[in-house]
């Protein structure tokens, strides 16, 4: 069994995990992450009881009970980095006697629901549909840090969307398939399906254009113009790839589903959301 230093698995004066201040008690094994603090009390709104509730920095928990099952949701903030963060914290709290520094003999495995907001690439698909990210198509870095096992088929996708793309030198993305059985359980009517871009920015990294010219031309154009035998890009967001990538290679399964805020390519962008964004938590709360 492999031991981890304290400068390597950082704990609290308490023995909760560095950043999320979160003790293994305090999780179920189900996950619903949101990048918004205030979105966590919106989905522990539908819990029948709420068992804990703690904020460390950006990272809101709420743990509870949905129609008897105990779930938990946090918040990660805003990108990949956040995430980075989160998946090696919730993965230790199952996978790591934390008193002793020793990974577990027998390990356990995690479901992962992202709920988040994307901007929409599709001109089809309208504002306020539900999104299902069949892969994260990653322009952020954290995935190259780590070893991660991905499959043919993946390294075959991101290549083609590379070649079609272009993009400037140094500009390295990679690919990742979300969990097909979790997938599974969100498939409903009226659900849209497709590749997510997950960009390490809001402005540039999303082809938007204020007082600095962006290097790469209609960005979202050759996003939106990109077809592997039926296989699109549908939406853009700024967490799945990260997600994807650690969570599986950790044991875990993880998932991602958007409300679509805004649709790119005809310009629109919601006036208000809020009651759109609680029927998508029902949603996936009625699935998980």
């Amino acid at each position: 069994m492999r031991s981890f230093p304290p400068s390597e698995l950082v704990l609290n004066s308490n023995g909760a995990v560095y950043h999320l201040g979160l003790t293994p008690q305090d999780i179920a094994h189900k996950i619903i992450l949101v990048g918004d603090q205030d979105r966590v009390a919106m989905v522990s709104s539908f819990f029948e009881h709420v068992e804990h509730r703690s904020q460390h920095r950006e990272f809101v928990c709420h743990t509870g009970l949905y129609k008897g099952k105990r779930i938990s949701v946090l918040s990660s903030g805003i990108g990949t980095d956040n995430i980075d963060i989160t998946l090696n914290e919730l993965d230790a709290l199952v996978n790591i006697n934390l008193k002793e520094r020793k990974e577990f003999s027998s390990l356990s495995s995690l479901e992962i629901i992202r709920i988040g907001t994307c901007g929409i690439l599709q001109p089809e698909i309208p504002v306020h549909a539900y999104v299902l990210s069949t892969h994260a198509f990653g322009l952020d870095n954290i995935a190259h840090f780590y070893a991660i096992p991905f499959t043919e088929d993946e390294e075959k996708l991101n290549e083609q969307i590379c070649e079609h793309l272009s993009l400037p030198m140094g500009i390295h993305p990679y690919l990742c398939a979300s969990d097909k059985q979790l997938n599974q359980k969100l498939i409903g009517p009226d659900l849209y399906q497709g590749i997510t871009v997950t960009s390490s920015g809001f402005y540039g990294p999303q082809g938007r254009q204020l007082r600095i010219p962006n290097k790469v031309k209609d960005l979202n154009g050759l996003l939106s113009s990109f077809n592997s035998e039926g296989r699109k890009i549908t939406n853009f967001e700024m967490e799945s790839s990260a997600l994807f990538s650690l969570g599986r290679t950790l044991g875990h399964s993880c998932a991602t589903i958007c409300l679509g805020v805004a649709n790119r390519p005809n310009m629109v962008f919601s006036k208000g959301y809020e009651n759109e964004m609680n029927g998508l938590i029902e949603y996936v709360l009625d699935r998980f």
